[in-house]
């Protein structure tokens, strides 16, 4: 028994570093690449990289010279065309070549032409509150690696506290909720003048927002309870942190959905609704996409691997009876 403890221990612990990596780690990766990105100024095309807390540039640059969806200007539109050009107002990369390229500003800018909405209008709930989430994770992983009921009712006592408090301080004290909102609302409302569509969609990242951190404690004090009141319960502390990488796929998927079924009237260029590309190569106009997981989805998947493996030792221990 004491080295069936000890081997859902370490998986545990492996579990726990995967998992701490894994919120600072590139989840999955996206790139774009077209004739104006020739391989030798841009070998991995337009590229962004998914993380939870948000989306970062993924370009490696190797030239310069190339023209840049940035330097688009209303003639390529037409004379005649009306349709707001974001570049006019902030054209923010024009002369820079390939050096100081702000990959997801460039993606925002190709997005825009297709009426897509700026990357930074997706997931704006599950961005910021995901620090809290994975704290969440953190503890029900101690938590089930304790053999001792006590123990582990103390592990989960104390972290949940810990977790609520970190929230309402940071969201709300802070003030780090109002000032998100703020930034989500200037952002998303930068490619498409849609004042009242963009602030109606601000107070719906606030109530749900709010609505989230409310359910996040709940959830908490229904763990302990029932960790508290039923042994079988404790699994829950294993499975729910190992289907992580299922999670992220669902959510990505999402909101891929969301974008390519949202486009906007004002994009200079009008295509049919469609569903961007989750796993592979896709084409878009005269652009061809990519989308795979990147080095920190194998974190999530080793996170699967071991606490499936910890479950199933742990659930062999409760049947035999030799597990509080």
């Amino acid at each position: 028994m004491n080295k069936q403890n000890t081997i859902v221990a370490g998986l545990t612990l492996i579990s726990l570093i995967c998992l701490i990596a894994a919120y600072f780690a590139p989840i999955w990766w996206v790139s774009l690449t077209a004739p104006n990105y020739p391989k030798d100024a841009f070998p991995d095309g337009i590229r962004i990289h998914f993380h939870f807390d948000g989306v970062y540039s993924g370009c490696k640059i190797a030239g310069k010279g190339t023209r840049m969806a940035s330097e688009i200007t209303q003639k390529d539109l037409g004379d005649d065309d009306e349709r707001y050009n974001p570049i006019i107002d902030a054209n923010k990369n024009v002369d820079q070549g390939a050096e100081g390229l702000d990959c997801v500003h460039e993606m925002n800018t190709i997005n825009h032409y297709v009426g897509m909405y700026p990357i930074a209008s997706g997931a704006p709930v599950e961005k910021p509150l995901a620090k809290f989430f994975f704290g969440f994770f953190a503890v029900m992983l101690l938590a089930f690696a304790a053999p001792q009921k006590k123990v582990r009712l103390a592990i989960l006592g104390i972290g949940f506290a810990a977790v609520a408090a970190w929230a309402v301080v940071d969201q709300y004290v802070l003030g780090h909720l109002a000032s998100h909102v703020a930034n989500y609302i200037n952002e998303t409302g930068t490619y498409f003048k849609e004042p009242e569509k963009i602030q109606a969609w601000g107070d719906n990242v606030r109530t749900v927002s709010n609505i989230v951190i409310a359910g996040l404690i709940v959830v908490m004090v229904i763990v302990f309870v029932g960790v508290w009141k039923m042994r079988s319960f404790q699994l829950l502390l294993a499975a729910v942190p190992a289907l992580l990488p299922l999670f992220f796929l669902i959510e990505y998927a999402a909101w891929l959905w969301f974008f390519g079924h949202n486009l906007n009237d004002w994009g200079a260029f009008t295509v049919k609704p469609f569903m961007p590309t989750v796993f592979g190569e896709g084409k878009v106009a005269q652009f061809s996409t990519y989308s795979y997981p990147y080095w920190g989805y194998g974190l999530l998947l080793a996170i699967f691997i071991c606490m499936m493996l910890a479950l199933l030792i742990r659930r062999k221990q409760l049947r035999e009876g030799g597990a509080e």
